[in-house]
């Protein structure tokens, strides 16, 4: 698997570099095919935080994509907290497709990739009312990509392998534009659109 390290705010010291490119380097063994990764450290700026250092993981392959954002005290430790979560997602994905080659399930690995779009912020940050010195929120990233024809519970199934709070394709029953996000309830709500 070819690793990518970056990093933002931080300087990312050798050992760490070694340590994240060997651990996420050994994820290809869940799944044949994943050949991309890509590892990106960053540094909360609030001293306030505890978890300071985050590691975000984006593994791609055969048009696959498993992403996963977590944070630690430290850099090894988030890297560990994301082999971990990708150990899991990737055991997903595979099971998935293992069902699919015996019936249905996710579309097929020829698709094409796409670009997902980036998560919404944690439900307790959207709950928080804004102070009076913060501004109003504007955007500051766009991103384009290829929509999916798939059924809402493989929708579903997407949304958690890339570890995001909803996933935008289009519902194959209804062959309209959809959404699928994560209540706060644990549960799966399903916004489509009307015609």
């Amino acid at each position: 698997m070819d690793v990518t390290v970056s990093s933002r705010h931080t300087e990312v010291p050798d050992n760490l570099r070694r340590v994240a490119e060997e651990k996420i380097g050994r994820l290809s063994r869940f799944l044949e095919g994943m050949d991309r990764a890509e590892v990106h450290f960053s540094e909360e700026r609030n001293p306030r935080i505890a978890d300071r250092e985050v590691c975000e993981v984006t593994l791609e392959g055969h048009g696959h994509h498993v992403r996963c954002k977590v944070r630690a005290t430290d850099g090894f430790v988030a890297v560990d907290r994301a082999v971990e979560k990708l150990e899991s997602q990737l055991h997903k994905l595979k099971t998935k497709l293992k069902k699919r080659q015996h019936g249905s399930g996710l579309p097929s690995a020829a698709d094409p990739p796409t670009e997902l779009p980036e998560p919404l912020p944690a439900v307790a940050d959207r709950a928080k009312p804004p102070s009076p010195e913060q501004r109003m929120p504007r955007v500051v990233k766009s991103k384009r990509f290829a929509k999916m024809a798939m059924t809402p519970e493989d929708a579903a199934t997407r949304m958690g392998l890339v570890g995001h709070d909803f996933f935008f394709f289009t519902n194959i029953d209804t062959h309209r534009a959809a959404v699928v996000y994560r209540r706060d309830d644990g549960d799966v709500g399903l916004i489509d659109e009307d015609g």
